[in-house]
């Protein structure tokens, strides 16, 4: 993805796409940074425009847990939620890749809405596919085991980078998953004994057979 022309909703409307550029604001971030915070106001909406936000939920004891990842020509349907109810964001949102991204105010996206049918059937699909993932987690959250959740998330991440080397630390993946940094460090040791994964500093490879 490079512009928003490419996305499939906003392709049978070029009026639509020259309004998000004119009233949106594009920005770029590093992999690592912070584009929204848990009970911060809702401003603008986040397109991508290219790279990879991930979306998590902190609890109180500062526990983590990913709930899904934000691709190119995507944007986060708990900010269209939140900004259209004026409330603050319920989730943390980082950049996982480099990641450009347009910014769409809040009062426009009320406004787009109204306009325009192409950006309300993005809005759905948007939603539709959240629903789907969070089913997802929640169900490997009752029902999986830690160690399949763990090397499921290995393949999201090297599907997602294209590359079977997933540069992450134990504690970066134990907080994503929800759990322990000792756990995570067991159930990856015994992946690589399996010869399914190979570890080094602050990186894994996923052997071919079991990555892409």
């Amino acid at each position: 993805m490079e512009t928003l022309e490419q996305i499939t909703e906003f392709k049978s409307s070029p009026e639509l796409v020259e309004k998000l550029y004119e009233y949106g604001t594009q920005k770029n971030y590093k992999a690592g940074s912070t584009i929204l915070n848990e009970n911060a106001n809702i401003r603008s909406i986040p397109i991508v425009i290219n790279g990879t936000i991930k979306v998590i939920r902190t609890e109180e004891d500062g526990r983590e847990i990913l709930l899904y990842y934000i691709k190119a020509g995507e944007s986060c349907i708990m900010s269209f939620l939140g900004g259209l109810h004026h409330e603050t964001s319920k989730v943390k949102a980082q950049v996982e890749e480099d990641a450009e991204i347009l910014f769409l105010p809040v009062d426009k996206v009320s406004l787009f809405i109204k306009e325009y049918p192409q950006w309300l059937d993005y809005i759905f699909r948007l939603y539709h596919k959240r629903f789907e993932e969070l089913l997802e987690i929640v169900n490997a959250i009752a029902f999986k085991k830690v160690d399949e959740r763990l090397l499921a998330l290995l393949k999201k991440k090297a599907n997602l980078t294209q590359s079977n080397t997933i540069q992450i630390t134990h504690e970066q993946l134990a907080n994503e998953l929800g759990t322990a940094r000792v756990v995570v460090s067991r159930l990856l040791k015994q992946l690589e004994e399996s010869g399914v994964v190979q570890l080094g500093r602050n990186k894994i490879i996923l052997t071919q057979s079991n990555g892409l």
